[in-house]
């Protein structure tokens, strides 16, 4: 399948797609980001996804704020084009050339990629998957924090950090030993039957998938609620659970060598997967 990008509006094969080196993602690390998952061509919770960029633009200051609908049209053109109906999208924004008033070029970089979503193996929803905790810690202090930017390098660190250990994911901690999130994915735990997570002031980001499995343990009538937790309450939890755009709901069963309630995934976690996946077909189509 030939790889498309949309470029500032602009449709072109991926080889063709040039961005300045002068551009501001690229020399000082000022961009933001969404990645996304389409189901049957359609992206899920796009205007979430789009909100919350726009948002931190301007939280962020950016004198320049992405056009929610030029965002949308960027996206829909690469996913249409690549005919992804199951696609993993990228739509990265930055504040554009340095020079760009000398280059004459937009005021923004727009570009949106689409390629086919990444298949997870089975086993890590059927069975769960090991975490630990990062020795990196998510600093209240940092203005980029809770905003997805493209100053990412920590987070993929960490990732891999977690990855060379044969764990799945790295839990992100606070200064004061408060659970914030994992790496990309927000944190959710099960205890007595009651649904928390971290609090967004922890500070986490205001994830996407985070904010439809708090919508649907309401309508599950499960009881839930945002609560600093510390690790040995992460690791006395019944459940524990991933969620991001991508993985959608993964059970945790492991932090580190000890077990996470009878190291399987809970009642609970299959309860809001399952509704996570009717919520799909609901906003989505079922194909």
């Amino acid at each position: 399948m030939r790889h498309w990008v949309s470029l500032n509006g602009t449709l072109m094969p991926a080889e063709e797609a040039r961005v300045s080196v002068f551009d501001s993602g690229f020399m000082q690390g000022i961009g933001l980001f969404e990645t996304m998952r389409s189901y049957n061509g359609r992206v899920f919770r796009l205007q979430q996804h789009l909100d919350r960029l726009v948002k931190s633009a301007r939280d962020l200051g950016w004198t320049v704020i992405p056009d929610f609908d030029e965002l949308a049209d960027n996206t829909y053109q690469v996913l249409t084009a690549t005919a992804g109906a199951d696609a993993r999208v990228r739509l990265t924004v930055t504040t554009g050339s340095l020079h760009a008033a000398a280059e004459d070029v937009p005021a923004l970089t727009v570009v949106a990629t689409a390629a086919p979503a990444d298949s997870y193996p089975d086993d890590v929803y059927r069975k769960g998957v090991t975490v630990i905790s990062s020795s990196s810690q998510q600093n209240p202090t940092d203005p980029t924090i809770g905003h997805k930017t493209t100053s990412y390098f920590a987070r993929l660190a960490a990732l891999r950090a977690a990855h060379a250990e044969a764990a799945f994911e790295a839990l992100w901690f606070t200064p004061d030993g408060h659970l914030a999130e994992a790496s990309i994915s927000s944190v959710f735990v099960v205890r007595d039957e009651v649904l928390l997570t971290p609090p967004l002031d922890a500070p986490v980001l205001p994830g996407i998938t985070r904010a439809a499995v708090i919508e649907l343990a309401v309508r599950q009538d499960i009881p839930v609620r945002e609560e600093r937790l510390t690790l040995r309450e992460v690791v006395d939890a019944d459940e524990v659970f991933l969620t991001n755009s991508m993985i959608e709901l993964i059970p945790v069963v492991r932090l580190g060598r000890e077990p996470i309630g009878n190291e399987k995934p809970g009642d609970i976690t299959r309860q809001l997967a399952l509704a996570y996946g009717e919520l799909i077909a609901e906003e989505c189509g079922d194909g």
